[in-house]
């Protein structure tokens, strides 16, 4: 069984989203016409020859991102 690829929203650029593959740091341009709305560090699942979004992965970074920044702050 092939491995989900999951993409982070790196930045919204005209017409396209530039999206990063979070496990090989591939960088992709697709058009938002074939994305859900999406948003800067929403998360996407490609699926079936589909993006899904994946509100559940996207709070687990955030919530990691945040813990990071207070050990760097002490």
């Amino acid at each position: 069984m092939k491995k989900l690829e999951k993409y982070a929203v790196d930045r919204i650029e005209d017409k396209f989203a530039i999206l990063e593959n979070i496990d090989t740091r591939e960088i992709k341009l697709v058009e938002l016409l074939l994305l859900p709305v999406v948003k800067e560090k929403d998360i996407l699942v490609y699926k079936d020859n589909l993006y899904m979004k994946d509100d559940k992965e996207r709070r687990k970074r955030l919530r990691l991102i945040e813990e990071k920044l207070k050990k760097l702050k002490k």
